[in-house]
């Protein structure tokens, strides 16, 4: 077994095979009349393929009093449409030795399709299905409108992370659309109504509003016929109108504090950082690694193994078609109050800005990151994923096959020039959660 490599080599060696395994001429695209767009990857590798989704429709869409709706509708379209009974997408997948999945965001609501090759037109006949002929059926509304509220608030009693998550993310936005959380408002699940649920699909479920991504062993021509036959009869409507609300720039610290029964105190910052596809981007994705992406990481070390400030910390940095958040989540150890807790946490921010990081530590994200990279592209599931995201977020799928490049080109320089830029105190919200004995 080969145990020690030197950082610079595996860099290089890591770059290679990630992007070795496609290029982007590989990649081959087409849109039909209706402007539903395919982005099409053969690899026969393993007689399966894949088909995945990007619809632009999420909780950004919305507006006070239908806030929720993208996420149901991720529910809805599991429940029967004109050929397809409730629950029968389900089972026709798995009779055809399939199975799928959604997830929905701020900005996108995604449809996962996995299945064996010769399930290419089924699928195809499925998902034309539900699109242009979505069953919006007032007892299954009902009965989704149920589960829904259940997950809410079983996921704000069961999740500390969603209680304060939601409250830092509502006095952080003032105006722009990501303030809503992506399941909705309790009151506006409620209160719904047959029009908002139909309207809403006709605006956003029109075929000109979505990116599809198939991966596999498949060809270009098996996809395109059956997307002419099934996908290029429904009819396009006029585009969804653009959110046009920009947040106004932060200038000056915000503060929430909310109370639960747990038992040592949870702290969230978030910090506003530009919309995915910025140039800082690979800057900042490396930092979200260097604070928290492993043992050795600046605040999981720090804060976790060298002492007990902390029994669990992590950081992410949230996709956006606008400005978002880069989040830092901390649970404090016994007898450690937040505001020891949140110090210790801006003291590492604050070292990061004072400081460039030593290049052995960044190389080592750079590894890190590249090889995260490798892996993914390794499966045709990743591929799928890694191509429609790019091509939503960034633009263009070509950007994914520039991304180990981007990635090791960044420098301590820019690593402390961002620290400095997004850190700052006018920059943060800080939120508290608090055990409620402690009021």
């Amino acid at each position: 077994m080969l145990r020690k490599i030197i950082p610079g080599l595996l860099l290089c060696l890591t770059g290679f095979v990630a992007v070795s395994q496609s290029s982007p001429d590989d990649v081959k695209t087409f849109s039909l009349p209706n402007g539903m767009k395919f982005l099409v990857l053969e690899d026969h590798s393993i007689p399966t393929a894949n088909m995945y989704l990007f619809w632009k429709v999420g909780s950004q869409n919305e507006v006070h009093g239908i806030t929720g709706l993208s996420h149901f509708f991720e529910h809805m379209m599991f429940n029967g449409s004109k050929n397809y009974g409730p629950k029968q997408f389900d089972r026709v997948m798995e009779a055809n030795g399939g199975s799928n999945n959604a997830y929905t965001t701020e900005n996108v609501t995604v449809y996962t399709d996995w299945f064996q090759k010769d399930a290419l037109e089924t699928i195809f006949k499925l998902e034309s299905d539900r699109i242009a002929h979505l069953s919006i059926d007032s007892m299954m509304v009902e009965s989704e409108r149920g589960v829904v509220l259940s997950e809410r608030s079983t996921g704000l009693e069961n999740s500390n992370y969603r209680t304060i998550g939601e409250l830092v993310q509502g006095a952080a936005f003032q105006e722009h659309p990501y303030m809503f959380p992506v399941i909705g408002f309790e009151s506006d699940i409620k209160s719904w109504t047959q029009s908002d649920l139909e309207n809403y699909f006709k605006t956003y479920y029109s075929p000109n509003n979505v990116t599809v991504v198939v991966v596999g062993d498949v060809t270009l021509p098996q996809v395109q016929k059956l997307a002419e036959q099934y996908m290029a009869p429904i009819p396009a409507r006029g585009l969804p109108p653009k959110v046009r609300t920009v947040e106004p720039v932060q200038n000056g610290e915000r503060r929430v504090t909310t109370y639960k029964d747990i038992s040592t105190p949870n702290i969230l910052l978030a910090f506003h950082t530009p919309e995915t596809g910025h140039e800082d981007y690979y800057a900042l994705d490396l930092l979200n690694n260097l604070l928290s992406s492993g043992n050795s990481s600046r605040l999981t070390k720090s804060l976790v193994m060298d002492t007990t400030l902390a029994s669990r910390v992590f950081s992410f940095m949230a996709e956006g078609f606008d400005p978002n958040l880069f989040n830092i989540y901390a649970i404090a150890g016994e007898g450690v109050s937040a505001e020891t807790l949140e110090k210790a946490v801006l003291a590492q921010l604050d070292q990061l800005i004072a400081m460039e990081v030593p290049e052995k530590e960044l190389q080592k994200v750079k590894n890190q990151k590249l090889m995260e990279f490798y892996h993914t592209m390794e499966t045709i599931n990743g591929k799928a994923n890694s191509i429609g995201t790019y091509d939503v977020f960034f633009g263009d799928y070509r950007r994914l096959y520039e991304a180990p490049k981007l990635y090791e080109k960044v420098t301590p320089a820019d690593i402390k020039r961002v620290a400095a830029k997004y850190f700052t105190a006018r920059n943060r919200t800080v939120g508290y959660l608090l055990p409620e004995k402690g009021e």
